[in-house]
């Protein structure tokens, strides 16, 4: 027969995931220590870090926006100089048949 099932506190499960960032030990050892499974501990890590994704801290969130706006400024500049290269090969494409038939017409003339 299995283990029973046992429940942990909150703040039980905040220190763990708290060892994990910070103690530079590895997951397995970790939950041998506290006498928790590999796949709970591993759990509460990625409840964790999907919690963090969904709602970043505050001062975390200013630098997000912050980002957010210089590289939406960044996107439009280089949006605009991929269409002035864009104008810019069109017009040389067409100066260059010019070009090649101005210099033939020279050299047929000799």
């Amino acid at each position: 027969m299995g283990k029973p099932h046992r429940r942990f506190g909150k703040e039980f499960e905040a220190e763990a995931v708290r060892l994990v960032e910070t103690s530079g030990r590895t997951q397995r050892e970790i939950a041998e220590d506290l006498g928790i499974g590999l796949s709970t501990l591993r759990r509460w890590l990625d409840k964790r870090r999907e919690r963090d994704l969904e709602a970043p801290p505050p001062d975390r969130q200013e630098d997000l926006a912050a980002e957010l706006k210089r590289l939406r400024r960044e996107n439009e500049i280089l949006r605009q100089e991929r269409e002035i290269l864009k104008r810019a090969a069109t017009f040389f494409a067409k100066e260059g048949v010019r070009l090649k038939r101005h210099w033939s017409e020279r050299t047929a003339e000799r």
